[in-house]
């Protein structure tokens, strides 16, 4: 029988009238604003008329929208987002109990979607965008597959074509999750391929290359410039992305307050920063408004560290040199991490929002190991029922080192972190785990140089 008592429910719902019907944007608060993107050409800030070339219009007017704090989410993408929002707010009572911590541990669980994460409220809006401008179809990369997964379903829904490079790695160790894509309709490619002029360069360069986001990308925007009636769209890093993804943190807000929780610390993990800048959004609002104080950390892997032991600086996005330069906490755009099973936390650089935020001291970040993580996603699995994606495994693990010192000091707190989504199709990750095979694949500091060396030099 249980010891604990339950003071709130085990899982905090939303009426679908209490979903938010517009985006916050967290630009509008800061101090300092991300820098521009820039023209790798020129050094010069990319104008809205050059980045319509690659993006499509409106996502262009997004991406440059500093001032507006809030942006109306329109009803037909809020229609397609109550086939699953809002989504739930979950007390982990069982962990709790199993961990015999004072803390109380909430998670916003986003994987009650057939695409398995939260990137489907990025990929709604970005596929209404396309369709409404006219486009035949659009391009993409994808990491672990979530992305991928979600875009081809956007796709579907509207009527566009869906063209997907995914990492080498992940194409082969998740087979099942490319076949939720091919089944939606979306064409994928294993990156680097031999059908873009980026992607042979790469592969003559790196002949046994796992691949990366960084290459993915590459190849992504080459086939969108050069193919009519198509743009490319982006999972992640973008500000436009992170806009999109604020439904989860106001949705995570509302909920706090019709439940009176209160939370010390929000915790995310941290790739490209979609997930970790949607679900921080409102709270770093205030936090930047004065209105309130929150702890906030990123999660990152040991394997592509690039909040702590990246640089701020232009860098290239992508590893074929041919986007936009983006100011970012970077390891260099030629950094290719090891074939780590987290796919979808294995970009060289991060969010310019949020790498703004933690160069001016609002968030700290944490790297960890695969091990440690899956180790912390095995003891979620066992308490609270949910097998947990890798990607997401990283914040669980904070949270529950977090746990762990709250008991050792006896003090109480309520700690947030974001389940980004499922691990149905990581079993591949799990039985290594499982098996004792899985190892730790960690840069070294050589490696991590020879990256940063290659950063291309810009005066902004």
């Amino acid at each position: 029988m249980s010891s604990i008592k339950t003071t709130v429910p085990y899982k905090m719902y939303l009426e679908e009238n209490e979903m938010p019907d517009k985006w916050y944007n967290v630009r509008a608060d800061m101090p300092v604003k991300p820098a521009p993107l820039v023209n790798p050409a020129t050094g010069e800030a990319m104008t809205a008329e050059q980045l319509e070339g690659v993006f499509c219009k409106e996502l262009v007017d997004q991406e440059l929208d500093n001032a507006s704090r809030y942006v109306e989410i329109p009803e037909p993408i809020r229609d397609y987002y109550k086939m699953y929002r809002p989504s739930p707010l979950v007390r982990a009572y069982k962990l709790e109990e199993a961990l015999g911590t004072p803390a109380h541990i909430y998670y916003k669980f986003e994987g009650n979607n057939t695409s398995g994460s939260h990137k489907l409220n990025s990929a709604l809006a970005q596929a209404y965008y396309a369709k409404k401008q006219g486009l035949v179809g659009v391009t993409t990369e994808t990491g672990a597959g979530q992305w991928g997964t979600a875009l081809s379903m956007a796709c579907a829904f509207v009527g566009l074509d869906c063209k997907v490079f995914m990492v080498k790695c992940s194409y082969e160790q998740k087979p099942f999750r490319r076949e939720v894509m091919r089944t939606y309709g979306a064409s994928v490619t294993p990156s680097p391929s031999m059908t873009t002029n980026v992607g042979r360069a790469l592969n003559a360069r790196f002949p046994n290359s796992t691949g990366s986001l960084g290459t993915a990308i590459s190849e992504a925007v080459e086939v969108a410039v050069t193919t009519p009636g198509y743009r490319y769209v982006l999972g992640s890093v973008l500000n436009q992305v992170l806009l999109h993804q604020s439904i989860i943190g106001m949705e995570t807000f509302v909920a706090c307050q019709k439940y009176g929780i209160e939370p010390d610390m929000i915790i995310g993990c941290a790739g490209g920063g979609s997930n970790l800048g949607g679900l921080i959004a409102p709270f770093m609002g205030q936090k930047l408004r004065g209105e309130k104080d929150y702890r906030i950390i990123a999660v990152e892997p040991a394997s592509c560290p690039s909040f702590t032991k990246g640089v701020y600086a232009y860098d290239f996005c992508d590893t074929g040199n041919i986007c936009p330069l983006a100011k970012m906490y970077t390891l260099g755009s030629s950094f290719i991490p090891s074939a780590n099973h987290a796919g979808g936390l294995r970009f060289h650089g991060m969010s310019p929002i949020l790498s703004q935020l933690y160069h001016d001291g609002f968030m700290e970040a944490r790297a960890v190991e695969q091990t440690a993580v899956f180790e912390a996603a095995t003891q979620f699995a066992r308490t609270e029922g949910i097998l947990p994606a890798p990607e997401s495994s990283h914040a669980i693990r904070a949270a529950i080192d977090e746990a762990l010192e709250c008991k050792k000091q006896n003090i109480h707190k309520n700690i947030l972190f974001g389940l980004t989504g499922t691990g149905y199709f990581d079993l591949v990750a799990y039985q290594q785990y499982n098996d004792g095979t899985m190892i730790d694949r960690i840069p070294t500091d050589e490696e991590i140089k020879a990256g940063i060396a290659t950063l291309p030099v810009i005066n902004k």
